[in-house]
């Protein structure tokens, strides 16, 4: 089983900005896209964005323009740069290989435990 571990969750007021970071101590970052997901209360799990292992990356519609999924080079670590955050991006932020099925990473935790962002005024 991989472990990647997520940080850099916390509260947040509307509007403000939180970066997440995703690093592993043995994991080949160099050999897979990556991905960002969040599961929040009540709602289904989302992948919010990934990056390919060419720089190319995508974004949920809800987050498009507000939000950056970097990674320092191929081998890592992997970054999610939030801006103009909402209420609505409250929940659990996970790391994962990119296209892994949503259950698996944010309710079998197959990745790591994910980091919890909170944002409320």
């Amino acid at each position: 089983q991989v472990h990647l571990v997520e940080s850099g969750g916390g509260f947040v007021r509307p509007g403000g900005s939180m970066r997440l970071s995703c690093t592993a101590s043995r994991f080949a970052f160099d050999d897979s896209d990556m991905a960002w997901y969040r599961q929040a209360p009540g709602k289904p799990c989302e992948l919010v964005a990934s990056i390919a292992l060419d720089g190319t990356n995508s974004y949920t519609d809800r987050v498009k323009g507000r939000f950056n999924i970097s990674r320092d080079s191929a081998k890592g670590p992997v970054y999610l740069q939030m801006n103009s955050l909402t209420p609505e991006d409250t929940g659990t932020y996970y790391c994962a290989v990119a296209e892994t099925p949503c259950s698996l990473v944010t309710e079998q935790h197959y990745f790591g435990q994910g980091t919890q962002v909170n944002v409320s005024s």
